[in-house]
């Protein structure tokens, strides 16, 4: 059957990533963490101090940058490589967190991403998750589906998934890291979160991993049927 593009957009930790790693690994379709790829910017920045507010700085860094995954085709899942060098697990750190979304809203940053993705997406057969998938990257993408969640859920599971890294870690940190990143994200100038029109609700408050897998896929399996 034809490959499609498949977009999940939304707040941070509604479990975006996790259920487009499981898409795709169903799927046979590469995933592609576009988040991975702005956190990865701001590790850039934060190493070699630069204010995201300074365009031209940005856009010199900009020029010594080269974003690559290295994928696993058996588990469905890619690893983030910044100039050749593996930082997925360091663009998971908190100080990274603090700052990715108002690096990622930098114009200069946004179009840096953005045209990388749409390379990315050029063979299709890929689902991509982040911010503006549906609405600026893959605007003509097959299937939307725009992820949500309560918000305590979302400080609960994103704390549980912190805990575990950082034992010092508060909850009130993380409630406080949400609140500014879901702001910053909703009201940037360029390519702010919003759903598009066209885009499948899904809202995972209640369901369990499984249940929303199963969900996503019968979204997925249909249009691809609709295409072939």
């Amino acid at each position: 059957m034809r490959p499609i593009i498949i977009t999940l957009d939304g707040y941070s930790s509604c479990g975006k990533s996790t259920l487009a790693k499981a898409m795709a690994r169903e799927l046979n379709y590469v995933f592609i963490d576009s988040g991975a790829m702005y956190r990865a910017i701001t590790l850039y920045f934060l190493r070699h101090h630069i204010d995201p507010k300074d365009n031209s700085a940005v856009r010199q860094a900009l020029t010594e940058i080269n974003l690559d995954f290295d994928y696993n085709a058996e588990q469905g899942t890619s690893d983030m490589l910044l100039n050749d060098e593996n930082v997925e697990a360091l663009i998971r750190d908190m100080l990274v967190s603090e700052h990715v979304s108002e690096v990622a809203a930098n114009e200069y940053v946004r179009a840096f991403g953005v045209a990388q993705q749409q390379k990315m997406g050029l063979k299709k057969g890929i689902v991509m998750d982040g911010r503006d998938i549906g609405t600026t990257v893959f605007p003509a993408a097959e299937l939307k589906i725009f992820v949500t969640a309560d918000p305590v859920v979302r400080v609960e599971r994103r704390f549980k998934e912190l805990l575990a890294k950082n034992p010092r870690i508060t909850i009130e940190e993380v409630k406080d890291n949400l609140e500014m990143r879901d702001y910053i994200d909703s009201n940037r100038e360029f390519s702010p979160l919003r759903q598009a029109a066209d885009a499948k609700v899904l809202d995972n408050s209640q369901l369990t991993r499984e249940e929303q897998l199963a969900l996503a896929l019968s979204w997925a399996q249909e249009t691809i049927a609709q295409k072939a």
